[in-house]
Parts: C-alpha cells; sequence; structure tokens
C-alpha cells in the first residue's frame, strides 16, 4: 500500500528542474551549427528552450513531446532527451520514460546532482509503473551521488514501504528527518510507517508535530482519523477524515477518507 500519493512532477519530489535552477544550468544541450554554442547568448537561449519544453511537458505531454522531439534532431542534446522523457510521464508511459532517464543519467556530462535529479525522476516514474524494486535501485544510485539528500531518502521510503518493507522504510525516514527535522511529508509519512511497525505511540507524536508545523497538510488528518479509529476513538477519527473533505476535497487523501467514513457508518448500522 502506497503510503504517501505521489504528485506526479511535483517539485518536492523530482528535483531536476530545482537543481537546475540551483546550479545556472539546464542539463547539456548540443554545440550550435553555427557555433554560437559557446558563447553566453547561445547558453541563454538553451535554458528557456528547456524551460519552455518542460512546462509544456508537463501542461501538455503529447505537444511536449514533440516539441523535445524536434528540438533532439537539432541538437537539443540531453536537455532536449530528459524534456521528451518527462512528456512520457506525462503520456503515463511510465517504463519507457524510467528508462530513459536512467539511459540519460548514466550518460550524462551534468553535475552529479542533475544526474541524481534524473534518478530520482526515473525512480518516480518506476513506482507509477508498479515496480518498487527497480525504483527503490533507481533512488540508491541517486543517493550515491547525493548522499543523504532528503528528497531522495523520502522517495526510497515510499519504495521500501511499497514493498511492505517498513523497517528500512523507517530508518530512511529517520535519516531525512535528521537533516530536515520540520518536513511535514517526511513526519506524516514516517507516522504511517510507524503505524504499520504497531508503534502506535510513536505515529501519533510525529503526525501531531506534522500538523503542529500544517494546520491543513491533508495527509497527516488522513493519518491522524487512522490513529483515532484504532484507538476505538470514532468520532474524533469521522472529525479528523472530515478535516480531509474540507481541505481538500479532490485529493487521493479526500478519496481515501470518504471510503473510511463509509466503512465507519456501515459499523455503525
Amino acid at each position: 500500500m502506497r503510503l504517501i500519493p505521489i504528485l506526479l512532477l511535483a517539485a518536492s519530489t523530482f528535483v531536476l528542474p530545482a537543481a537546475a535552477k540551483e546550479a545556472g544550468q539546464a542539463p547539456k544541450a548540443a554545440p550550435a551549427a553555427d557555433g554560437k554554442a559557446a558563447g553566453g547568448t547561445a547558453k541563454v537561449e538553451n535554458e528557456v528552450q528547456y524551460e519552455r519544453c518542460m512546462l509544456l511537458a508537463r501542461q501538455d505531454p503529447s505537444q511536449g513531446l514533440n516539441e523535445a522531439l524536434a528540438w533532439e534532431s537539432m541538437g537539443g542534446g540531453e536537455a532536449a532527451r530528459h524534456c521528451g522523457a518527462i512528456a512520457l510521464v506525462g503520456l503515463r508511459q511510465y517504463d519507457k520514460a524510467a528508462r530513459r532517464l536512467e539511459d540519460l543519467a548514466a550518460e550524462s556530462q551534468s553535475s552529479a546532482k542533475l544526474r541524481a535529479g534524473m534518478l530520482a525522476q526515473a525512480g518516480q516514474a518506476w513506482l507509477l509503473a508498479g515496480d518498487p524494486e527497480r525504483a527503490f535501485a533507481a533512488q540508491t544510485k541517486a543517493l550515491n551521488l547525493v548522499p543523504g539528500a532528503p528528497d531522495l531518502l523520502v522517495d526510497r521510503a515510499e519504495s521500501l514501504a511499497e514493498q511492505k518493507k517498513y523497517k528500512e522504510a523507517l530508518a530512511d525516514l529517520d535519516q531525512a528527518l535528521a537533516a530536515a527535522p520540520n518536513r511535514v511529508d517526511a513526519l506524516t509519512f514516517r507516522g504511517t510507517a510507524k503505524r504499520f511497525l504497531d508503534d502506535r505511540k510513536g505515529a501519533e507524536i510525529d503526525i501531531a508535530k506534522a500538523l503542529s508545523i500544517d494546520p491543513n497538510y491533508q495527509d497527516a488528518w488522513l493519518e491522524s482519523g487512522i490513529l483515532k479509529r484504532l484507538a476505538g476513538n470514532d468520532v474524533e477519527a469521522r472529525q479528523a477524515w472530515s478535516k480531509v473533505l474540507e481541505i481538500a476535497p479532490h485529493s487521493a487523501a479526500a478519496d481515501s477518507a470518504r471510503r473510511d467514513i463509509e466503512l465507519l457508518d456501515g459499523k455503525s448500522r
């Protein structure tokens, strides 16, 4: 069971665009035929092209893929290939996207951080494809490039949880929270992992902290309701799940909350 819904192309999980911005570069594009790629103007043009292509890949994946293929044919290099892979994720061709991202990371001449970002994206694509073992492998390679990165540790914990390896997932989440103690998603995720490991008290502490940091985090309210229900407090469980519906009525957490409320209603009849 997936403990945290995957947010397709969410910035907190797919770290490459943020890393590119931080490093002041996109993945490398091939030199232009007229030789301008060595100059600053060509570099800026490549970065603008990359940003435009990535935006299109997210908003209109079919058009984004066409844009990426056309750009690659004109020497767009790994930047164009990366954009094409992200478009494939949007088109739900997850296996194909994951393989392309792994190949790109292996061949890339970009920085370790950018290659780790590609592998992080590959890991998410493998999870979406229903293959947590390959997701784990990609995420481990990414962590070898940028050891201790909290985003990657949270991602890998999800892959482990999908394999019901909750102790190993907990270890990754502990490490992520040691580096970023106020990460609400990691606290919520750890609370859920602790519940699966029958540490209900520890789960309650993590969920309470998550909600103290962000009272509108729907996944924490969902987990809070589950913990209340396990404790036999149906009234507070319903209140927590109703809070999810109030905060994010169209979210995956809301879908789960509705099902839980329906089960609670069925039990009470």
